[in-house]
């Protein structure tokens, strides 16, 4: 696979599958680690999967009791750390030929929904159906600080990458700020669009499923689904809620028309977009907006549900994990 080296040779409406790796169970959530060499995926007979980009090599670690959503690495990529469905927390030596745990802790009553590192790499952040959010020395695996005031499950969370504060979104679609050292919450963004309550169902749906903050640091965008008239049928349409960092304000509200489905990930690109990963009764896709506009400016159709996605560090390569228990690596880059 011939990629160029620069991440500004992106080019969304060139996006195109070129690789795909294959297991024996649906796969669920997916990241590069932070060395380029590796993508880790997680499946649903609970084993978490490490493939070498270059050669294909797959090692499996097994450990969890369940399946497993939260996935994070240390900065210079020598642990891996994942959050299951089973509450806890596991430290992985990716330089080891050990398919066991270096640790394991008890870390959530009920499911870990996303983990996120600090900036420094000396933190790790997880939430879950607790309502809880904490914060741990992703070294030793202490615990520091417990974050307690949602009233529903968190859902998502994310370190912001140069101030002292960290952002969780639950399943009523709000998003809370904290200064983390005082266990205090700061300011709080109402994306309540991405919660549905279905009374028919009786479901509560939706949720913040992903936080990004862009590049420059002035908006933050919140991905999830909302139009929920059918939950448990997958009859929703995607959306991202975007507001402005300073003000609190929504300044857009990104959406795919005619599709439906929800954003597992969003994230913004360098070149200047931001992209998500949908997946529902419509399939799977990966979607670009071009920040002006607030419909999508492209997408493509992937051979199955997405899941969840991750961006390579060169900028030009996706990754996608999908039901039909195919990891999918999609070029950004112009192909000969």
């Amino acid at each position: 696979m011939k990629l160029p080296m620069s991440a500004a040779a992106a080019d969304p409406k060139k996006v195109k599958v070129v690789k795909e790796f294959v297991h024996d169970s649906p796969l669920i959530a997916c990241r590069f680690d932070p060395t380029g060499q590796y993508v880790v995926a997680t499946s649903q007979d609970n084993k978490v999967l490490r493939w070498d980009l270059e050669s294909g090599e797959k090692v499996e670690y097994t450990s969890h009791d369940s399946w497993v959503r939260g996935i994070e690495f240390s900065k210079d990529g020598k642990w891996l750390i994942t959050g299951g469905f089973d509450g806890q927390l596991a430290w992985w030596d990716l330089s080891s030929t050990s398919t066991e745990p270096a640790r394991k802790l008890d870390a959530h009553e009920g499911w870990i929904r996303s983990c996120h590192s600090s900036p420094n790499g000396q933190l790790l952040v997880t939430g879950g159906n607790d309502n809880l959010a904490k914060i741990w020395n992703l070294g030793s695996g202490e615990l520091l600080h417990t974050l307690s005031g949602h009233e529903k499950n968190v859902y998502s969370v994310a370190f912001h990458p140069t101030l002292n504060c960290v952002l969780t979104g639950d399943l009523a679609g709000v998003v809370n700020e904290w200064d983390w050292p005082n266990h205090q919450v700061t300011r709080s963004f109402d994306a309540k669009a991405l919660h549905t309550y279905n009374g028919g169902q009786r479901v509560d749906f939706g949720g913040v499923r992903s936080l990004a903050i862009s590049k420059d640091q002035k908006q933050l965008a919140c991905g999830g689904l909302h139009n929920a008239s059918n939950p448990l049928g997958s009859v929703h349409d995607p959306l991202i809620v975007l507001f402005d960092w300073e003000s609190q304000e929504v300044t857009k509200s990104l959406i795919a028309p005619d599709l439906k489905g929800g954003i597992w990930r969003c994230l913004y690109h360098t070149a200047g977009f931001l992209f998500a990963a949908s997946g529902g009764s419509s399939g799977g896709y990966l979607l670009f907006w071009d920040m002006e506009s607030e419909k999508d400016i492209h997408r493509l159709k992937l051979p199955h549900l997405a899941r969840d996605m991750d961006l390579h560090l060169d900028g030009l390569r996706i990754a996608t994990s999908h039901y039909d228990k195919k990891l999918r690596i999609c070029s950004l880059a112009p192909q000969d």
